[in-house]
């Protein structure tokens, strides 16, 4: 197999065009090239530049994107120095996302660029959790293809994504994101599934702290956790034993129904629980009622800490376990039903994998700004392309 060695060769005109060295641009055209270089007609970066714009601009799937950019192929060969004017066919972006393109490498650059924006990496809580996604699931069978994230909720981008091998489980493939990334400074939040004792020994080594809720994978941690909070029952003429229960509460009205959160902290299982670096334990009940018809739900669920009392307040910790969440609603929705992810067709090669990644960095360039309202921005991107190529071809502010 050939590479191409230099990805911006290909059918640049003589007098080329302007791109800063730190550039999302810059970086995408350091990617190898795992196509023959023999009758290339166009260069990867110029396919993933394309690919980026539409999705920016709107464009979610392959003929909406190659539709797109036939559209605009004149001004986006003058705005990238290209001697030919053309536009791929759909068929082409398919065989290059499935083939030509190494994912991991492809996650480092993009990773390596949404990490050099201003602030970036700042924020203390880093949010860890697995997606299926849908669209590969094959007819008649029951797996796709698993990626897990790393995502900063307090930023909006994704730090790392690497994809869960078959015979692999999502826990393993968490050891392994752990051990690559920076922890120091970093809460670590997941679900109950990673709420492992393997997983906290590398998070605290790593410099870090983690926060875990805690189900019936661990079972007795559980039981333990649950039976600090149950009320004490006590014979006439004793008195329950003292307790460090701290508490905090919020109360919020949104889509339809009043929601009320208490969580109530103790550090009295220190010492006693078979849980490494545990510090503090928690119990979260939830008080969900329906405005339309005044229906309650409840949901209680306990969680353990390294965090002190000292370091992370009642009010502290339920923040950090809300936030968490932010990675299924600011993430995972937003890839779904904003960028079409589960509707997505793509099943060969490592086309599905690339995608999600360049769905991930879509959100990584606007999130961070500060914008919301993702449908809005790509509306806007749709009308001002070169707005869009901005954010490509310049290097972070």
């Amino acid at each position: 197999m050939k590479f191409t060695p230099l990805a911006f060769e290909v059918n640049l005109s003589a007098e080329g065009f302007v791109v800063d060295l730190d550039s999302l641009y810059a970086g995408l055209a350091t990617l190898q090239d795992r196509r023959d270089a023999r009758g290339i007609r166009y260069a990867l970066v110029t396919v993933l530049v394309y690919i980026i714009l539409a999705k920016l601009a709107g464009e979610d799937y392959l003929r909406g994107i190659a539709e797109w950019v036939r559209h605009r192929r004149e001004g986006l060969a003058q705005a990238l120095g290209l001697a030919r004017v053309q536009a791929p066919h759909a068929s082409t972006y398919s065989r290059i996302l499935s083939a030509a393109i190494n994912p991991t490498e492809f996650e480092r650059v993009v990773s390596q660029f949404l990490g050099r924006q201003p602030g970036a990496g700042q924020s203390v809580v880093l949010s860890l959790d697995g997606k299926t996604l849908r669209g590969t699931i094959a007819a008649g069978q029951t797996e796709g293809v698993r990626l897990l994230a790393a995502y900063l909720p307090g930023e909006g981008w994704v730090m790392l994504q690497v994809e869960i091998p078959a015979r692999q489980t999502e826990i393993q493939v968490a050891l392994q994101v752990l051990k690559c990334l920076d922890l120091r400074g970093k809460v670590v939040t997941g679900d109950a599934l990673l709420a492992q004792r393997h997983l906290s020994v590398q998070v605290v080594r790593g410099g870090g702290d983690y926060v875990w809720p805690v189900k019936g994978n661990q079972c007795e941690l559980q039981a333990d956790i649950a039976l600090l909070f149950d009320p004490e029952s006590c014979v006439a003429g004793f008195s329950p034993v003292p307790k460090d229960f701290r508490t905090a509460s919020t109360v919020e009205k949104g889509h339809g129904r009043i929601e009320q959160r208490t969580i109530t902290v103790s550090s009295m299982l220190k010492g006693y629980l078979d849980w490494p670096h545990a510090e503090q334990v928690f119990q979260v009940e939830r008080h969900c009622t329906r405005v339309s018809d005044g229906k309650v739900t409840q949901e209680v669920v306990q969680g353990v800490t390294s965090l002190t009392a000292q370091e992370a307040s009642p009010q502290r910790l339920l923040e950090l376990v809300r936030l968490h969440w932010r990675i299924e609603n600011g993430l995972h929705y937003r890839r779904d039903e904003t960028l079409r992810e589960d509707r997505c067709r793509l099943r060969t090669g490592h086309a599905a994998q690339v995608m999600a990644t360049i769905n991930n960095l879509v959100l990584g360039l606007l999130l961070p700004k500060g914008i919301t309202n993702v449908p809005q921005q790509r509306r806007f991107f749709a009308a001002h392309p070169q707005a869009a190529l901005a954010l490509l071809l310049r290097s972070p502010p």
